[in-house]
């Protein structure tokens, strides 16, 4: 888990290979990244909140884009 550098959201990631983006003050979910086969053991915002990095058990580290539309940018195994 991890706070966005504007301290609005946490990112954390699941067991099902899922990252999830909640809202601090009203607890809601925001949204959830799928792309992971395998839990995902690390998250990590960029310095500008734009984007996201997971690491997953399965391997690989994914790059978020987390401006609306978002999508895996890179995947590295």
């Amino acid at each position: 888990m991890t706070f966005s550098p504007d301290g609005l959201t946490i990112a954390s990631g699941g067991i099902d290979g899922t990252i999830r983006i909640w809202e601090i003050s009203t607890g809601n979910n925001l949204h959830t990244y799928e792309g992971h086969i395998d839990r995902v053991n690390s998250v990590v915002f960029s310095i500008d909140g734009n984007m996201l990095a997971s690491g997953s058990h399965d391997g690989t580290i994914l790059l978020w884009d987390l401006t609306p539309d978002s999508e895996v940018i890179e995947s590295v195994r």
